[in-house]
């Protein structure tokens, strides 16, 4: 359960926004559409693997 504290005279708006911004931090939305769809472990292995490759190459061009 997220609690954000309001302060005194803050607008709705802010708290809203304050919010949002915690509970997209969460990945609640994010694990929940993953779950809609099993995935097998050897397809999830695979997809980390590419993602770390890409982001090896993206470090080393940098560097």
């Amino acid at each position: 359960m997220l609690i954000i504290p309001v302060k005194e005279g803050e607008s709705i708006e802010r708290a809203l926004k304050k919010f949002k911004k915690k509970f997209d931090r969460t990945g609640v939305m994010k694990e929940l559409r993953a779950r809609k769809q099993f995935t097998k472990p050897s397809v999830v292995n695979r997809i980390e693997r590419i993602k770390a490759a890409y982001i090896q190459k993206i470090r080393e061009a940098s560097a």
